[in-house]
């Protein structure tokens, strides 16, 4: 049995294609290496520094340990910030799911003109923060404000919509709803991927439109409902252009949003480590809460090519 020797050279030329070959993959995905190291890992490690410090931007930093984070638990503001925002989030997330999910439901239905509807509801999605919030500070108005309007027209007192505190965050929850446009194209996405014959086979063993919502529909829709409802509570968390532009907090801390409560400390009160505090609390809130969702709910989720439910 002969032994074949290969060429010096053709090893040379091999090792140098594949050498090329490397360098070219790590070029394409350095801009993207970097991006993260600059905008993302780097800014993050600062943060956790400065949650340590004194920092008013204008003086070095002082040392100071975990005294900012002891300070939140006797800051009467953080607790109501936290309630603001969990409030909010509790009562508009279920609502803002169902809703999109009922208006999605509607819009699986082929009939003429079908297209025109999803493109309207969609529609709110692209507007921008800012005006969407200046839309609906208008609609909101005590005095000549859209739904006022509609109560006069029904002989019913005017409501502070906005001056109240008891009817601020309720404004707010209403508000969040404009913008299901988005989270209805992916629940129609996922409606439009159930098969037909579970269906059909469903039918023929007679049952009726509840029963196929309930048994066929939800079960199918389940990763999508559970992908929706995730970034639903992380957004809802995050809640802070409308209140900063309508409110800014008011009344009497009735919408005084977490988000909106850090951006104070930070360009507001230049506390710049107590800021990246609340940051920090808050990412560890958002973390937890999104394991106990997964944790418990993810079991819920049936997936239709596994072996078992997850």
């Amino acid at each position: 049995m002969g032994i074949t020797v290969v060429p010096r050279m053709n090893l040379a030329i091999s090792f140098s294609y594949r050498r090329r070959q490397y360098l070219t993959a790590y070029a394409f995905i350095l801009p993207a290496v970097l991006g993260f190291i600059i905008w993302w890992a780097g800014p993050i490690i600062f943060s956790a520094w400065v949650s340590t410090t004194e920092w008013d931007v204008l003086s070095p930093p002082r040392e100071i340990g975990l005294s900012n984070y002891a300070a939140l638990f006797h800051d009467p503001l953080f607790w109501q910030s936290l309630k603001v925002t969990f409030i909010y989030a509790i009562v508009s997330v279920p609502m803002f799911q169902l809703l999109s999910f009922s208006i999605a439901l509607l819009m699986n239905i082929q009939v003429r003109g079908i297209s025109l509807f999803r493109t309207i509801y969609y529609l709110p999605t692209i507007v921008p923060a800012v005006a969407s919030a200046m839309l609906w500070n208008w609609i909101f108005n005590s005095d000549f404000g859209l739904l006022n309007a509609l109560l006069r027209a029904l002989r019913l007192p005017k409501i502070l919509w906005l001056q109240d505190p008891h009817w601020a965050l309720p404004a707010f929850i209403v508000m969040s709803l404009w913008t299901f446009g988005g989270t209805m194209l992916i629940y129609l996405a996922g409606l439009q991927g159930i098969p037909t014959h579970l269906y059909e086979a469903a039918e023929l063993d007679g049952a009726v439109g509840w029963q196929k919502l309930v048994h066929i529909t939800i079960p199918m829709m389940s990763p999508v409902i559970f992908f929706n409802v995730v970034l639903g509570v992380i957004f809802s968390l995050q809640t802070f252009t409308q209140a900063y532009i309508i409110t800014n907090g008011g009344p009497q801390n009735a919408t005084l949003f977490y988000v909106l409560y850090l951006y104070r400390k930070a360009f507001t009160e230049f506390k710049m480590g107590y800021a990246s505090a609340l940051a920090w609390v808050l990412f560890l809130i958002i973390l937890v809460l999104t394991i106990i969702i997964f944790r418990y709910f993810g079991q819920f989720v049936y997936y239709e090519y596994g072996d078992e439910q997850r």
